[in-house]
């Protein structure tokens, strides 16, 4: 086999199978966009979550009372606490549970709190911690100290 060959053989194959498996997969997969109203209002431009077949994506959550775009006080670590209830609420109002977290992002006003909020986030998993990405942001929604978007995968 020449050089090209071993190299469009491959290629070939590929393509023709991403070709073939295109329109069978896009055909079964169904896209939800979910909005409860219990955690954020309805009014708001985006979705509290989109499902995707088996996957969950939440929109960013941020520390706010359920139902009312109000920060709880007491700084990041009530903040931090109402974020990851918000996203437990809202994970299980769609079916899905934190066990089903698979990825996180995080916001933080001052990168500084890292810890703090670390020392919130991990007592809401359970050994299996989901990946996970953190970095400093200003001018979080309502001036929120953290905010957190997750995606989350069913089990089958």
């Amino acid at each position: 086999m020449t050089t090209t060959n071993r190299f469009f053989g491959p290629v070939a194959l590929l393509s023709f199978l991403l070709a073939s498996a295109g329109p069978l997969a896009a055909a079964e997969t169904k896209v939800s966009f979910l909005n409860s109203g219990k955690v954020l209002p309805n009014n708001l431009p985006f979705s509290e979550a989109v499902r995707v077949g088996d996957t969950l994506y939440l929109s960013g959550m941020i520390g706010v009372e359920p139902g009312v775009m109000k920060l709880v006080s007491g700084g990041l670590k009530a903040e931090a606490k109402q974020t990851m209830d918000n996203i437990k609420r809202v994970l299980e109002l769609h079916g899905y549970a934190m066990t089903d977290v698979v990825k996180c992002t995080v916001m933080l006003a001052d990168m500084s709190e890292w810890g703090a909020f670390n020392d919130i986030y991990r007592t809401y998993f359970a050994e299996r911690y989901p990946a996970r990405s953190a970095l400093g942001a200003s001018g979080l929604a309502l001036g929120a100290r953290v905010e957190v978007e997750c995606i989350a995968v069913k089990s089958k």
